[in-house]
């Protein structure tokens, strides 16, 4: 599919280079066999230079423009940019025959990411989204506990992205504009649905409470969503900027035992640092691995620890990779992301209306 002569690395275009670019995307590109990093586009001048200093190589471009210029010379484009810009610079892409990975949410409605997954199939180009969170380690340990029937039949599925964020940031993120796509709504809540909708199947009805608690915020900050799966499993997804306690970031209920686990998967934070992929990559302390067990507490010891499988987000790129160079799966499919926005809808229609939403 692509014109880069067998063995040479397919040439990658980066747009944006703020938290999502600098942190995730370009790191993990730049650490996949495969794949290099070619070009970065910012318009920021101090982000040009962080790319550069950060990887020598890459060449810099102020606007999308100067990357579609070069379209021939490119083999995939990263959208990494604001959420409003996932949908046209996705749909660029694509008609300039390019495939490309989207940043979560990839669009702001399900019709919208069901239109481009259309034209990536009319086009015969690869469409992914990185929903990275399936690559956590706690939702890797998870998926293993009920491939073993470790838990049973599980009833009930409590899943946390909590954080003690008392003063709004600011930034598009936190927008109230509907144009931006801001909120946790759809930025937590990207993962959390997603993981749930994996791991469970189809969600039949959705309440949800969607919450503004700060003074000055604009977009929701504290944001509860229960789901009803087709299997009768119960999820109930927590995402907060204002918890001032942290809940557990698992905890899942079966017919057998529970599995609690505390705290957030390393990878983040390793590379917020700049750590890179390596040997021990994914690795948790055995402090932090959660516990197994049923008839009490897991603060009063009860059940037993679950070793923690290590965290993976290199084996989502090393994925794209294996589909572009080898016919490989695509590891996100985008009607995947349009199904977990069919909920972010019903979510937000629940939340704003007191409803229950049947799908």
């Amino acid at each position: 599919m692509t014109g880069t002569p067998p063995g040479t690395p397919l040439r990658v275009g980066l747009v944006g280079y703020g938290l999502a670019g600098s942190v995730f995307h370009a790191p993990l590109i730049a650490a996949t066999e495969g794949l290099a990093l070619d070009t970065v586009v910012t318009s920021r001048p101090e982000r040009q230079r962080q790319a550069r200093d950060e990887f020598p190589d890459v060449r810099t471009v102020a606007t999308p423009d100067e990357l579609f210029d070069r379209a021939t010379e490119l083999d995939l484009i990263v959208i990494a940019s604001p959420n409003k810009t996932h949908v046209p610079l996705a749909k660029r892409a694509l008609e300039a025959g390019l495939p490309v990975v989207v940043d979560k949410p990839v669009a702001g409605t399900a019709a919208e990411a069901r239109e481009l997954a259309a034209l990536a199939e009319e086009r015969g180009l690869l469409l992914s989204v990185f929903q990275n969170r399936r690559w956590d380690n706690d939702f890797l340990t998870l998926r293993r506990l009920i491939a073993e029937d470790a838990l049973g039949d599980v009833w009930r599925f409590e899943s946390r992205f909590e954080r003690w964020r008392p003063q709004p940031k600011g930034g598009w993120r936190e927008s109230g504009d509907p144009a931006e796509i801001g909120g946790l709504l759809y930025d937590l809540g990207s993962h959390v649905v997603d993981q749930a909708l994996v791991l469970f199947g189809p969600a039949t009805q959705v309440y949800a409470e969607a919450l503004v608690r700060r003074a000055g915020a604009e977009a929701d900050d504290d944001t509860f969503i229960a789901i009803t799966h087709a299997g009768g499993v119960r999820s109930h997804l927590y995402v907060s900027s204002t918890a001032a306690q942290l809940g557990p970031r698992f905890r899942v209920l079966g017919s057998k035992a529970g599995y609690v686990k505390h705290g957030l998967d390393p990878q983040e934070a390793a590379l917020r640092e700049g750590k890179r992929p390596g040997p021990g990559w994914g690795e948790e302390d055995e402090s932090l691995w959660g516990r197994v067990g049923s008839g009490e507490s897991p603060v009063t010891g009860g059940g037993h620890v679950q070793e923690t499988v290590p965290g993976d987000y290199p084996a989502y790129y090393a994925a794209v990779a294996e589909a572009l160079l080898k016919g490989g799966p695509n590891p996100v499919d985008a009607r995947e992301a349009a199904a977990a926005l069919d909920v972010l809808e019903a979510a937000r229609r629940s939340a704003r209306d007191a409803v229950v939403v049947t799908l």
